[in-house]
């Protein structure tokens, strides 16, 4: 562990933004760490003890000398316990979630007590608060949510372990920051409208044998189609009217084309994309992907969906 300077070891930062975390290795809370200062309700205490001092000082009344040096004790003492909630506590970043913008991207993170001892109401905070138990030598996985607003990355912030056992006389607190982010994916449009004609979609008929059994894709819907063809799943989306074709050699494709986004500014345009690519991989479609300067040949499943997405994420 580092020494720190004199700037360092007061610096405002230290006390409420805590020490970056950047090898992703358990933190141990210890007295480096953890800050304690007295709660509203510590401040009233404390001005009890002198109210009591100075009526037994005035008076010379001994039962109150008796009774203003009980209640220090017990002040003090809080101090012990309150430092103790929280000492030897280990904390460590766990997994993110990526999300679409406007959503809560959550921030995994395991608290771990290697120690004997139980701790009792113990809480963390992101933005929301909340409250945990943990047994001797027991773990808790949490998962702490922070709402997004634009796509790329987003940090997690501070992350603070506080508690007030066991009196609320006094607030102990460790703030982390981690170095965990989370991928944020353009807001789909909440307008559904049909796929791209690319010229894919446009030219595949009589390029393939039809009336075999073997399913090969889709094409858009042409005058004399079969009606058992259609494909209505995505008809009933609002994607457009397409027909599944089979027979053939090869698969018919769907590109999802930036340049046949429609949109004012890039963020729209993006939006309506990234529509594009979760519409047609919930029904089933195989899709190319074309981004100026990235190109994704068509396919279709979790890890091609993925990439799609991160790729608007990050363009």
């Amino acid at each position: 562990m580092k020494n720190l300077s004199i700037k360092e070891r007061f610096g405002l930062d230290r006390f409420f933004l805590g020490e970056r975390r950047v090898d992703g290795k358990p933190l141990t809370l210890n007295q480096r760490r953890i800050f304690i200062l007295p709660t509203q309700r510590g401040l009233g205490f404390a001005l009890l003890i002198g109210v009591l001092t100075l009526i037994a000082f005035v008076y010379n009344n001994n039962l109150a000398y008796m009774l203003a040096f009980l209640l220090a004790s017990v002040f003090f003492i809080t101090i012990l316990h309150t430092y103790k909630s929280m000492a030897g506590l280990t904390v460590q970043e766990g997994q993110t979630t990526s999300v679409f913008a406007g959503e809560a991207a959550g921030f995994g993170v395991h608290i771990g007590n290697p120690t004997s001892i139980e701790r009792q109401h113990v809480q963390i905070k992101l933005k929301t608060v909340e409250h945990f138990t943990l047994k001797p030598h027991s773990k808790a996985h949490l998962t702490l949510y922070d709402v997004t607003q634009k796509r790329g990355w987003h940090p997690a912030g501070t992350v603070t372990v506080f508690s007030t056992y066991p009196l609320g006389l006094f607030y102990a607190w460790s703030p982390i920051r981690f170095n965990a982010k989370a991928l944020v994916y353009p807001k789909p449009a909440t307008q559904e409208i049909p796929f791209p004609e690319t010229g894919s979609t446009k030219n595949l008929q009589g390029r393939f044998k039809k009336g075999g059994d073997e399913f090969y894709g889709l094409q858009s819907y042409q005058a004399g189609d079969p009606i058992r063809h259609i494909h209505w799943k995505a008809y009933a989306k609002g994607l457009g009217l397409y027909t599944k074709q089979y027979g053939g050699e090869s698969s018919a494709e769907i590109w999802l084309d930036f340049g046949h986004a429609p949109g004012q500014s890039l963020e729209e345009r993006l939006s309506y994309l990234c529509r594009w690519v979760v519409d047609a991989e919930q029904a089933g479609l195989t899709y190319g992907f074309i981004l100026p300067g990235l190109r994704l040949e068509p396919a279709h499943g979790v890890a091609h969906y993925q990439k799609c997405l991160e790729a608007l994420a990050l363009f």
